[in-house]
């Protein structure tokens, strides 16, 4: 319930400090006094997109807060959610903007997004404004209402999971008969690659292997070349002299003399000695290299074939080593064996959606079944509401047909029918109903789905437009009933018949002074909600006649109400 609200530089108020009751509250005033100011205020503190246009001009910011009672309306978890202070009793929303257009909003004193003002606003304030009677011509709205009277939560939620599943299973067969098709096409090209980078026997390793042995070969005269002639300095030509290990060797024999003259000698010659046997194994490990390395230009062209064909495809492929090619052509053979075993896949994903389906349907039926009986139920109490709302001949149907195919709301279109006259045709509301007739079917809907949505406070805006006289008394009467049945209601109304029915009453109001324009809200004492309301009766001329008229028109209202 909304305790209190205050409002600071916002439009035309400078500074509106209220307090609100439980029961049934009226605001009234002239035309233009500000009476939608109100709810500007009250929708941005519930979310609405803020914009610097509506701070008050001259003034360089404006703050909107309100505290609420929460009492008995279930909403720690939305507080735990949310890392929330709350001390389950009341709660204080504030939303401040700058003329700079900075926005910032808190719940109880801590910092908030805007979603989540709207998140918990759609759970304390319902505000029907005009513009909702076009709420009517939608199927989702209609549907709402059947799904509000016919508390089916648990049947819509278990749909809604099994939409969602059928949802994903229908996604994935289509994603597969794309790919099938995709892949059908592509199917050749594919074989055609992997036959290309098969032939070329790929292994982990082979063109640098390849690489090397190329270049050997090409150079293979000149590395022979190198090979003997190292091997021929270190060795001579065998059996002469002039090689290096022949010097060692004569090296070891005269160190070797000198065993008996210098101890230290024995010790050199080995050394030396050493020298020599690594360079013998040197020297013969030259001589077999040079007489392994062939010059074959034919073995030559093998190889630079091979590779001119390898560097052609990974050029082909955008690729530069044979692993990358390796996994290209591993990528290649994956998508051939999808293709090969995609009829098989395809019908496992088609059995699967058709059991998502048919699962959706069977929650389907079992929601059907609510709404079918919430629509009689809705049927019935509109009929009950609607005539005392001057509409005795009234014909209200809900006409629930069953969809060609489930969508996300359900297996089932609603649309509501209606007719003021007796033998009339039934016809959708939003095409036949007059605007009064309109509001009477909201105030008529509002009052239905009350009771069974436990939301603690209903702003209506002008819902009695385009009625009168009687009309109007049983429209309050029934704001009045919703009051009582512990709803805190409150209406903007420019009718007399309407205020005289409310428990609390204010008057909006505008002034001016030297600064400019202000509005102001005041509650009215039972004095002055006779003068308000005789001025409502009669405009601004008061006479004793139309004072008089507003006792009565309060005294009968409280009489009709202590009856109810």
């Amino acid at each position: 319930m909304l305790q209190s609200l205050s409002i600071q530089n916002y439009a035309l108020i400078s500074s509106l400090d209220i307090s609100l009751d439980r029961g049934f509250t009226v605001i009234t005033g002239e035309t233009g006094a500000g009476k939608s100011i109100l709810l500007g205020a009250i929708a941005l503190l519930l979310g609405q997109r803020a914009e610097t246009r509506m701070i008050k001009d001259g003034a360089n910011r404006c703050i909107i807060e309100a505290e609420f009672n929460l009492e008995g309306y279930d909403l720690q978890t939305f507080f735990e959610q949310h890392d929330l202070d709350f001390d389950g009793r009341s709660c204080i929303i504030r939303r401040e903007l700058t003329a700079t257009g900075k926005s910032r909003a808190f719940i109880n004193d801590t910092p908030a997004a805007v979603a989540d003002l709207r998140e918990l606003g759609e759970r304390l304030i319902d505000i029907h404004s005009q513009h909702q009677n076009l709420l009517l011509a939608q199927e989702d709205f209609q549907m709402s209402i059947l799904d509000i009277i016919g508390n089916d939560s648990r049947e819509r939620s278990r749909y809604d999971e099994l939409f969602t599943h059928y949802q994903k299973a229908t996604q994935a067969l289509r994603e597969a008969e794309q790919s099938l098709t995709n892949g059908r096409e592509d199917e050749d090209y594919l074989r055609f690659q992997l036959t290309q980078i098969d032939g070329l026997q790929l292994e982990s390793g082979k063109q640098a292997a390849m690489e090397q042995e190329a270049r050997m070969l090409e150079h293979a005269e000149e590395i022979r070349e190198a090979l003997w002639t190292s091997s021929s300095l270190l060795d001579g030509d065998g059996s002469s002299s002039e090689g290096i290990l022949a010097m060692l060797r004569e090296a070891v024999h005269r160190v070797g003399n000198l065993r008996e003259l210098l101890p230290e000698s024995a010790a050199l010659a080995e050394r030396i000695d050493s020298c020599k046997i690594e360079l013998d194994d040197i020297s013969r490990e030259l001589q077999n290299y040079a007489e392994r390395t062939d010059v074959d230009p034919a073995r030559l062209a093998v190889d630079n074939e091979w590779l001119s064909s390898l560097y052609a495809i990974q050029h082909k492929h955008h690729v530069n080593t044979d692993d990358e090619l390796i996994a290209l052509a591993n990528e290649f053979r994956s998508r051939l064996d999808a293709i090969d075993n995609s009829d098989e896949h395809i019908s496992r994903l088609r059995q699967q959606q058709q059991q998502a389906l048919e699962a959706l349907l069977e929650a389907g039926k079992e929601l059907t079944a609510r709404r079918t009986k919430a629509a009689r139920q809705v049927e019935r109490q509109m009929h009950e509401r609607l005539v005392p709302l001057g509409i005795p001949n009234v014909q209200f149907h809900v006409n629930l047909q069953p969809r060609p195919q489930p969508v996300a709301s359900g297996c089932d279109q609603v649309d509501f029918l209606f007719c003021a006259n007796k033998n009339g045709q039934l016809q959708p509301i939003s095409k036949v109903a007059s605007g009064g007739e309109i509001a009477r079917v909201m105030l008529s809907l509002k009052a239905m789905i009350s009771g069974a949505v436990h939301l603690p406070t209903i702003i209506f805006d002008e819902i009695d437009t385009g009625v009168s006289g009687h009309i109007a008394e049983s429209m309050a009467q029934i704001m009045a009933e919703m009051g009582r049945n512990g709803r805190q209601v409150i209406s903007i109304s420019h009718l007399p018949q309407i205020a005289a029915m409310a428990d609390h009453h204010f008057r909006v109001y505008k002034q001016d002074d030297e600064r400019g324009t202000h509005t102001h809200i005041q509650p009215l004492t039972d004095d002055e909600r006779v003068t308000e309301i005789a001025h409502m009766l009669s405009g601004s001329r008061l006479s004793n006649e139309a004072i008089e008229n507003a006792r009565v028109l309060l005294r009968t209202a409280h009489q009709d109400s202590s009856k109810v």
